[in-house]
């Protein structure tokens, strides 16, 4: 059990039989009043935010998330094949929900942790960055290179990414799968 004071960013609860992760807290405290501690928590499975406020008096319970490692298979239709990391045979598929926009940065035989919550997978996390090949990359032009310069290049797994000029066909870059963007050159 938690007490109200206990529930800060990254910490999983039950609220009212459903399970949220907490995303931002403030602990209040008005002069004859009682401490609040006032929260932002996403739901795990929907993905939908809500503010919430816990009391003193509050005990809540902890929500236990249980997260496996995977191997990403392939894509096909918007369904993605996973496998299990310790045994192939024990292969399962994923909707687009619960892998997300950074699924378009997964390639075959790329490890992730999928996440369980009371047996049902809700969602899948890729690792922070990843390491993919440059496909398609346009010829450096000329023009206004004082903020820089950038291009639109094609990645190996046919996503889109903002890329320097430097960046030609044939390398390797680095994309932060939480942003979508561009790191370094790797």
């Amino acid at each position: 059990m938690l007490n109200y004071n206990e529930i800060k960013p990254g910490v999983a609860v039950l609220v009212e039989g459903e399970p949220y992760v907490c995303t931002w807290n403030n602990i209040m405290q008005k002069q004859m009043r009682r401490p609040v501690n006032q929260t932002k928590l996403r739901h795990l499975i929907r993905g939908n935010v809500i503010e919430y406020s816990f009391q003193q008096s509050d005990k809540l319970k902890e929500a236990e998330i249980e997260t496996k490692p995977a191997v990403f298979i392939y894509e096909r239709n918007g369904e993605w094949f996973f496998h299990d990391a310790k045994d192939k045979s024990k292969r399962f598929s994923v909707g687009e929900e619960q892998v997300g926009e950074s699924g378009k940065f997964l390639k075959a035989n790329t490890g992730v942790d999928t996440l369980w919550f009371e047996g049902k997978l809700f969602r899948v996390k890729l690792p922070i960055k990843v390491d993919l090949k440059v496909k398609e990359a346009p010829p450096n032009t000329r023009g206004n290179t004082a903020q820089g310069g950038s291009k639109i290049v094609v990645l190996e797994t046919g996503a889109a990414v903002n890329a320097p000029m430097f960046i030609n066909e044939g390398d390797v870059v680095r994309i932060n799968t939480e942003t979508g963007e561009y790191v370094e050159r790797a």
